[in-house]
């Protein structure tokens, strides 16, 4: 019964918040276009509250024929990572590390779990987030669960609001490489964004 309220309450929450649409011309996704001589992989990020311990954003960075970052109801950005409905391309590494760092501070740690994959499955979940569109806010996890579990061999991620539970499912893959980062930046991130975006 418990889950059943959750669920309705849920439902109530996304459906009171519209998802925000971004969709970044055609020539500033050409210019920053990155490729990563990397091989194929898909690296799960996670947001958790130092405090709590609870999951507070779910994103994925796709290294495919360019690597991308799903931002899923995301309040980071940069011109350098022009976006279209919650995904970000060109992310260099300087951009994945300022992606990371954004997200790091005093309340909250990130955690990456790297786990690499055929050029095909990278390929077709660069291809599910672009087509996903916009995310409403509280569902990071769901959209991302959702994209996750439409590649072949991830069948057995299921949809969930809960970035914890994503990442739980996650590092059953064999072959997971994971990095936890800290740091002691104040809680307030808003100067790492880009003034006037």
């Amino acid at each position: 019964m418990a889950r059943l309220l959750l669920s309705l309450w849920m439902v109530a929450l996304l459906s009171a918040c519209g998802a925000e649409s971004v969709w970044a011309p055609d020539e500033d996704i050409r210019a920053k276009a990155y490729r990563h001589n990397g091989p194929a992989s898909l690296t799960l990020i996670t947001v958790i509250s130092n405090r709590s311990g609870a999951g507070g954003h779910t994103g994925l960075l796709i290294n495919g024929s360019q690597r991308v970052v799903w931002d899923p109801a995301g309040s980071w950005y940069s011109p350098n990572a022009p976006e279209r409905n919650d995904l970000h391309y060109g992310m260099t590494d300087r951009m994945v590390e300022v992606y990371v760092d954004y997200h790091t501070r005093e309340t909250y740690h990130t955690v990456l779990q790297e786990l690499e994959v055929s050029p095909e499955v990278a390929e077709l979940a660069l291809k599910e987030a672009a087509a996903y569109g916009a995310v409403s806010k509280a569902a990071c996890s769901q959209s991302t669960s959702t994209i996750l579990s439409r590649l072949p061999g991830f069948e057995s991620i299921n949809a969930t609001f809960f970035p914890k539970r994503t990442m739980d499912a996650f590092a059953k893959f064999p072959g997971v490489k994971t990095r936890k980062v800290f740091d002691n930046d104040p809680d307030d991130n808003s100067a790492k964004l880009p003034a006037g975006g």
